[in-house]
């Protein structure tokens, strides 16, 4: 999950929240389900992630500790860590549901206003 990633799912957040975009709730339901799910997984998923950085037993030795205390770092730091890789997943999803949320918001206050207009209320 790289950077662009993350900022395509930022921008897609801005333009929903700027009101650039709208969609119609009815529709976008089932992807709101959908991103709110993916999203929980990923947080159980987070919240076990340190079980993953219990070093593990390579031998007493020079390399065989090194290699395990970097293995024990990747599982729950920061960086390229499995930990962070999650993070980021998460951070996705948010922007995702956030952006789904603010275009459902924008395509009713669309709808509104037009009917508003058209009943001569606007």
């Amino acid at each position: 999950m790289g950077n662009n990633s993350l900022a395509d799912a930022s921008a897609f957040r801005n333009a929903a929240v700027n009101g650039q975009l709208g969609i119609d709730p009815d529709s976008a339901q089932t992807v709101l389900q959908k991103v709110r799910l993916g999203k929980d997984a990923v947080e159980s998923l987070i919240r076990n992630a340190g079980s993953l950085a219990e070093t593990p037993k390579l031998g007493d030795n020079p390399v065989g500790n090194a290699i395990a205390a970097k293995v024990a770092n990747r599982a729950e730091g920061g960086g390229d860590s499995y930990t962070q890789a999650l993070r980021n997943l998460f951070n996705q999803y948010d922007q995702a549901e956030q952006a789904i949320v603010a275009a459902m918001g924008y395509y009713k206050q669309i709808d509104q206003d037009s009917s508003d207009a058209l009943s001569g209320r606007g």
